[in-house]
């Protein structure tokens, strides 16, 4: 009997250890801070060269570059550090594969994609599909912005049809406030000034529309979007998820037309953006310029990190005074 009384009580010990430890991972490290104890930890040092830092959060590797390749372009070409995340390895946004070959496919992709957009890529070990916003993801996230210094923070708007979308932006807003505080994530130093968080533009209505704060002109790099997005061949020359075999090319001159015509569709893309903000442009760049804006790129501010004025904000964006 004490021989069983002493195994129950090792057993228990060891679940109460074990629970703990997950509970200090879920926690974003918040018990580790005590290891400063009464001392403050340092905050992040700026980027050295004083150039602007700027980081995109998407839910898949291609949505960062569908809805900022051509700011992040524009930024690059300026020598900012910019960096874009997929959130999940889009391991099930195909019709015919699936698993780690889709996941390993999709990430040759957009690492060629964003190499030739100028941009650093980083896609997380999430399954598609699967992203929560958790205590651990909120934790990921506030690292990755501190470690990145970013000045800038992007990505949806968390009232988005895909749940990896909406829980995107719930992360993202989580870690608007969380990226300050000095003694959560205590290992990773903190950001001493709270960044510029914007959410990428869609079309959903409810429970609000999007308001496009800031629009920008991508007239200058349209061309680099269009072709390198063009690169994510599984989802925009094979059609991602509803795709089918007739998408696929039947010999080389079929690749080129389709190849072709996916960046027609592209480029109309873009420049319904700007159309469709037209009015908005024309208050941010003039009547003379925004009138003649053919591509665009939009943005609302997320009123949880730094709230720049509109002229701050203009600033911030690549091709305003130009």
């Amino acid at each position: 009997m004490k021989r069983f009384q002493g195994c129950l009580l090792c057993v228990l010990w060891t679940a109460f250890l074990l629970t703990a430890f997950a509970v200090q991972s879920f926690a974003g490290e918040a018990w580790k801070s005590s290891a400063w104890g009464t001392k403050k930890p340092p905050a992040a040092a700026p980027w050295p060269d004083g150039k602007l830092a700027i980081i995109a959060f998407g839910a898949h590797p291609d949505d960062c570059e569908l809805k900022a390749g051509g700011v992040g372009a524009l930024w690059a070409a300026q020598g900012c550090h910019v960096k874009f995340v997929s959130t999940t390895n889009g391991d099930l946004g195909h019709w015919s594969q699936a698993g780690g070959v889709l996941a390993q496919r999709r990430l040759a992709e957009v690492r060629k994609c964003d190499g030739m957009l100028g941009v650093t890529p980083e896609v997380l070990d999430i399954h598609d599909g699967e992203l929560m916003p958790t205590l651990e993801n909120r934790a990921t996230f506030t690292r990755l912005i501190r470690e990145w210094r970013a000045d800038i923070v992007l990505g949806p708007r968390p009232n988005d049809y895909h749940p990896d979308h909406r829980y995107t932006g719930v992360l993202m807003q989580d870690s608007a406030f969380m990226v300050t505080v000095p003694f959560y994530c205590a290992n990773t130093p903190y950001l001493a000034k709270n960044p510029v968080f914007l959410y990428f533009s869609d079309d959903f209505q409810r429970p609000n529309p999007f308001r496009p704060d800031i629009v920008v002109s991508i007239d200058e790099v349209i061309e680099k979007k269009v072709e390198a997005i063009a690169q994510l061949e599984s989802q925009m020359l094979e059609g991602c998820c509803p795709g089918s075999e007739k998408m696929l090319p039947t010999d080389e001159e079929d690749y080129k037309k389709k190849s072709a015509a996916v960046r027609d569709r592209l480029r109309s893309r873009f420049a319904g953006v700007a159309n469709k903000y037209r009015d908005r442009l024309i208050e941010l760049y003039g009547p003379e310029k925004g009138k003649t804006v053919k591509y665009a790129e939009a943005f609302e501010l997320c009123e949880y990190g730094s709230r720049p004025s509109i002229e701050e904000l203009k600033k911030l964006f690549p091709t305003f005074g130009k």
